[in-house]
């Protein structure tokens, strides 16, 4: 009987502990069958993150008791048309992390995501993947800046999830001596319901111009709404360096159909000011129409098609791939079709 006791105290203090902390192993596999026509140049090829970008992770969380909690999150990116890591030279590209949540918001260091990344990227009704996303026009405008997705010797502090709505994030990013990453910026918002609103401020020291200028800023203001039969989301960003200038406008709808869902935007590009060398970039203007289609097999299955065509004005080189080569000013289009799986 004290046998029988003693393993059951043993059990009782194992399931406690097991439910005070958890470690998940998660990730995505997207590829798909992609067609792109750059100018003149035409080149098919199987393609990768049509809907969602290709990842591998591990993240937990341990429970340390009066509502604090330690957590960590791991995640690199790879390639399954090749096996290889989409970044070769570093393995936690998309996130590594570590983080204490409380009652007071999270504090979290590491490799992360920026603010003015979510700014626009939450926006978008192509989640910012595919030939019909909308990050190929935030363009760090020949300057150093690396810190448009993500930052690195980064820490943040985000706000509490229970204020009413309220939401936000801080994040300060050493250089360490490299230019294009030493990064401040934030987002706040507020969300109930259907409708979210935010607006996001970033600035990155860079290289600086011929006038001496070595600040990339950021400002983007964004907006969505959910009318059940269809969600609208857009949103507004302007870049500046020096005199040079890039204002993104991106309206988007997404409408579910039974098991899937339609998406499509537009986007409109409004370059201006002269370039470091002293050019003007008043022309280099452009417009991007995408549309495309989800169909959900199961919660974690998901067959897709997207098309989008970018039209170039001046000397832009907005395209929908970077292969094949896109001449100034040429027009750039692409169609996929594809399958995702996640775990």
């Amino acid at each position: 009987m004290k046998k029988f006791a003693a393993t059951a105290v043993l059990i009782a203090i194992a399931g406690a502990a097991s439910a005070q902390s958890s470690v998940t192993l998660f990730g995505v596999v997207d590829a798909s069958a992609k067609y792109v026509k750059n100018g003149d140049l035409k080149q098919k090829t199987l393609g990768t993150n049509g809907i969602n970008s290709s990842r591998f992770g591990v993240r937990g969380v341990e429970d340390l008791g009066g509502g604090l909690k330690a957590g960590f999150w791991l995640e690199s990116g790879f390639n399954p048309d090749t096996g290889s890591q989409s970044n070769a030279s570093s393995f936690w590209n998309r996130r590594s992390t570590v983080s204490l949540m409380g009652g007071f918001g999270e504090l979290r260091l590491g490799h992360d995501y920026t603010p003015t990344f979510f700014g626009f990227a939450d926006y978008d009704a192509f989640g910012t993947n595919g030939v019909g996303d909308s990050s190929k026009f935030q363009s760090n405008l020949g300057s150093t800046e690396a810190t448009d997705v993500r930052a690195d010797n980064a820490i943040s502090y985000f706000l509490p999830t229970n204020i009413g709505g309220l939401y936000g994030q801080a994040m300060v990013a050493a250089g360490e001596g490299t230019s294009g990453k030493k990064y401040v910026g934030g987002r706040v918002g507020y969300a109930a319901g259907p409708f979210d609103v935010s607006g996001s401020y970033g600035q990155t020291t860079v290289l600086p111009t011929l006038g001496g200028d070595d600040k990339y800023k950021v400002a983007i203001l964004g907006a969505s709404y959910d009318m059940s039969v269809v969600k609208f989301s857009g949103y507004y960003s302007q870049t500046k360096w020096g005199d040079q200038k890039l204002g993104v406008w991106d309206i988007g709808a997404t409408a579910p159909i039974g098991q899937g869902r339609v998406r499509a935007s537009y986007v409109h590009v409004n370059a201006s000011g002269a370039d470091q060398f002293g050019a003007d970039t008043g022309a280099n203007d452009a417009n991007q129409f995408s549309l495309g289609y989800i169909y959900d097999l199961s919660k974690r299955t998901a067959v897709y098609t997207s098309y989008a065509r970018v039209k170039n004005k001046g000397n832009a080189t907005f395209a929908v791939a970077s292969s094949p080569t896109l001449l100034p000013g040429a027009t750039s289009q692409g169609f996929e079709v594809g399958l995702r799986h996640s775990f």
